[in-house]
């Protein structure tokens, strides 16, 4: 039974001076969540000693674990319930704990007095009421304590911040929401509840740990209908995993649904005040795991204009034709969850020179792999066997430049089956240990349907050319890696997405197309572009609170972007120039004259590539 109407109309005190006296004959008091003015506390209620320890804890994931208020030992009185001190017994049902183990549930802490003299309560803020948002956004409370059920809440994988003995996985519950209602209840929720009504996770909840979503491990299960996505908030439930991994003597909590009616109001701003830089948009960036990222409004705005500069068609190629909508956008999200990043490059144009290389490719290759390093990634290069000298003096030169912050392996591969790839990018071989998260190619030479590849003129460049392809189409069979392809002209590695409109609008297309598809194509003038491109929307995205909170999951102290100097590892005119510098130093040529110098694609890097450069730079950090 939920509260009835006439009692959630009460003023805090008197629903827990009614609690006190025991005229309330109800289960739980969920309910009052989502009323204007109230806001309900949980409580935890821990010896003294352990006291400052779990106020830091608080602070340290304060997202899930909001802080009204505290107790002095052996009192019951906080700012957050004014002069009341019936909170012993102004809780419906309390769990007790003993050395980390619940033991049992208590209506009264009465009998415990004495002990209690030495105990601190703590009330923890549960305001965020998802059940204003599902109304506001017309979706009925499935599975909510509107309708008499206590939320499903879940253990994940993702630890809190920890401090001393206080060490503890979040806690989350779940709403499955209809994909065509994801983005406007995101957005609701988030003018509700503010960082407290933002989701932690949308999608597949084995990537939070989570194996069986049907056995929750507090309250019951909300059931998927066949349109629904999973989607996941942080939830004050971490409250009691926490004390159950401080393995206290003895402790106490009030139970799931039987929080505190406190006398704080909520503030929370109307959604009309959500500024660009809050608003939260929901893009899809993988199907198999299911995930879904978010970042602001913004953000988004900035990664569309790098999309639009870049693909500039100097060459008078008709990339145009080949433009898909936020495929930057949607590649650079996904590039911002994975953890190690595989890189490749390499188009072996000029196959009477040596070496064949050509001058796009490499820089942009490395410029996106100096700011995968400044995110604390992992990343690695994959090139042709014939080319990994080259490719690894060019490394240890960027680092030399100040180019790469630090060395990056060179890797190269040969193998010729489906097995062999798999091996290559799974741990033992085992499709669920992928090494990688995500595959990218820049301006690296695509497989065509005849098992060939060609360069821009037709000829064929298959001798020079080792099968890296088999990488991406192995990637798209493995759950958990996914792929960009990074090109200017349709015969580029990954294009394979694009392939019909290459062979109707690319000159030659009809041969040189590649055949094979990554999950995100990027389209530029120059695939170097693609490269810097990526680079600054890692940036932009790194930058926005709303989808750094979304990466962490909510645990532990934002940080602001200035703290961690990705500016010095953005791409910048002077670092490009000292990357063709050292290709020139190694006679590789630019891809349309065979020229060795300062040029790409046959456009001189002053004048063209360096303004590129800058205004990628302006949008990014923001000086247009």
């Amino acid at each position: 039974m939920i509260l009835p109407l006439q009692v959630r109309s009460c003023l805090p005190s008197a629903i827990r001076s009614l609690i006190l006296q025991k005229k309330l004959s109800i289960r739980n008091t969920s309910g009052m969540a989502g009323n204007p003015g109230l806001l309900p506390a949980s409580v935890v209620v821990l010896h003294r000693s352990l006291a400052p320890a779990f106020e830091r804890f608080c602070q340290a994931n304060s997202v899930p674990l909001p802080l009204l208020g505290r107790s002095k030992p052996g009192k019951w009185t906080s700012p957050a319930l004014g002069g009341d001190s019936g909170t012993r017994t102004g809780c419906l049902q309390f769990w007790k704990y003993e050395f980390g183990a619940c033991t049992g549930s208590l209506t009264s802490l009465d009998e415990y007095s004495e002990q209690l003299k030495d105990m601190v309560a703590f009330f923890l803020g549960c305001s965020f009421s998802l059940e204003k948002a599902l109304k506001e956004v017309g979706l009925p409370g499935r599975g909510s304590a509107d309708y008499g059920h206590d939320v499903g809440a879940y253990k994940t994988a993702v630890p809190c911040t920890s401090i001393a003995g206080f060490c503890c996985p979040l806690v989350v519950t779940m709403r499955p929401i209809p994909k065509d209602k994801l983005e406007r209840l995101v957005q609701a929720s988030a003018s509700i509840g503010g960082e407290h009504g933002q989701p932690i996770h949308i999608g597949a909840p084995d990537l939070l740990g989570i194996e069986d979503i049907s056995r929750p491990d507090y309250g019951e299960a909300a059931v998927c209908q066949p349109e629904d996505i999973p989607v996941f908030w942080p939830s004050q439930l971490t409250s009691l995993e926490a004390v159950s991994c401080c393995k206290a003597l003895l402790a106490f909590t009030s139970a799931p649904g039987c929080t505190v009616m406190t006398d704080l109001k909520n503030t929370k701003a109307p959604a009309s005040c959500l500024t660009p830089e809050g608003i939260p948009e929901v893009h899809h960036i993988s199907q198999d795991p299911l995930h879904y990222s978010i970042a602001s409004a913004s953000a988004v705005q900035k990664i569309r204009e790098l999309e639009t500069l870049i693909a500039m068609d100097p060459g008078i190629r008709g990339i145009g034709h080949l433009l898909c909508r936020d495929e930057l956008l949607r590649a650079s999200l996904s590039l911002s969850h994975a953890r190690s990043v595989l890189v490749t490059t390499g188009f072996p144009t000029h196959f009477t020179h040596e070496p064949p290389e050509e001058t796009d490719g490499p820089p942009g290759a490395l410029a996106l792999a100096a700011f995968l390093q400044a995110l604390g990634k992992e990343v690695s290069l994959i090139v042709d066997q014939r080319a990994w000298g080259l490719h690894g003096k060019l490394v240890e030169e960027a680092v030399e430049q100040g180019v790469l912050k630090a060395r990056i392996p060179v890797l190269t591969y040969r193998g010729g089956s489906e097995e062999a790839a798999q091996a290559f990018l799974c741990k033992g071989g085992d499709p669920k240990s992928p090494r990688f998260d995500h595959l990218v190619a820049i301006e690296r030479a695509g497989r065509a349907a005849d098992g060939n590849y060609y360069n821009a003129r037709k000829m064929n460049i298959k001798h020079l050319v080792d099968p890296i392809d088999d990488l991406f189409l192995a990637a798209r069979k493995i759950p958990g890696i996914s792929s960009t392809g990074v090109g200017d002209g349709g015969n580029e590695l990954g294009m394979g997405k694009v392939k019909e409109a290459v062979k109707k609008h690319i000159r030659n297309g009809a041969v040189i197309a590649c055949d094979i598809e990554a999950d995100f194509a990027v389209i530029a003038g120059v695939s170097n572009w693609g490269g810097y491109a990526l680079a600054c929307a890692l940036y932009i995205l790194n930058s926005c609170e709303v989808h750094r909170r979304y990466l962490r999951k909510a645990i532990g102290a934002p940080r602001a972007p200035g703290e961690q100097n990705w500016t010095r590892a953005l791409p910048s005119v002077a670092k490009e120039e000292q990357m063709l510098g050292i290709l020139a130093r190694h006679r590789v040529r630019s891809g349309v004259t065979g020229r060795v110098g300062m040029e790409v694609d046959g456009l001189p890097f002053h004048g063209v590539h360096a303004e590129m450069i800058q205004k990628l730079l302006d949008v990014t950090t923001g000086r247009m």
